[in-house]
């Protein structure tokens, strides 16, 4: 596990290490170059167009929903149904689990075309995942920052870079007290597949 870029000397006071886990290198470069080719071609992407902030929006990049049968999940006003899992998706999250010890049951996959596409801020905090949820994030791709504020305090705002072939494990109270996005970017412009491994209750 690597000591996180948002982590400096004074830092670690304020933000509670034991809220995120971070594995670089989690998946080797040259899968990710494969994996990234096929999903782009082969995924059933949709641009949603959601609820935010009592608005209805465009999301600024493509999703697709992927897990066990009955696992539907909603979210921002929109209810996705579950395509079901490919080989390359169960073999990843097979991989998750026995690195991390927690098991998830779907995954929501986020394309990122360049660095106009983003994701605003935000909690994944919907009923269906429960209280405290584990959430696992591959990062495959062009490499972007990733940012965090305090719900109560959004001066209190860190960031770390996601870098390709990455896992990070977000945990205990952090989607209830923390936001998280994927700001726009002029700079890191390549196409970036995100995804995130979760429990779906009921």
């Amino acid at each position: 596990m690597k000591q996180l870029s948002l982590f400096g000397s004074q830092e670690a006071l304020q933000f509670p290490e034991d809220l995120l886990e971070y594995y670089p290198g989690f998946v080797p470069a040259t899968e990710c170059a494969g994996l990234i080719r096929q999903w782009i071609a082969d995924v059933p992407w949709r641009q949603q167009v959601m609820q935010m902030y009592g608005k209805e929006v465009t999301a600024p990049r493509l999703m697709a929903w992927f897990g066990d049968t009955d696992k539907s999940y909603t979210f921002s006003g929109t209810r996705f149904e579950p395509y079901a899992w490919t080989h390359e998706l169960a073999d990843l999250k097979q991989r998750i689990e026995q690195k991390t010890g927690f098991a998830f049951n779907s995954v929501l996959l986020n394309y990122y075309r360049d660095g106009n596409d983003s994701v605003a801020w935000h909690g994944d905090n919907e009923q269906e995942l429960g209280r405290n949820p584990v959430i696992a994030s591959v990062s495959l791709g062009q490499e972007r920052r990733f940012e965090f504020r305090y719900r109560s305090d959004h001066a209190r705002k860190y960031g770390l870079t996601l870098e390709n072939g990455s896992l990070l494990i977000m945990k205990g109270d952090l989607q209830h007290t923390w936001e998280h996005r994927i700001p726009k970017s002029k700079t890191q412009n390549g196409p970036r597949i995100n995804l995130t491994f979760r429990t779906i209750g009921r």
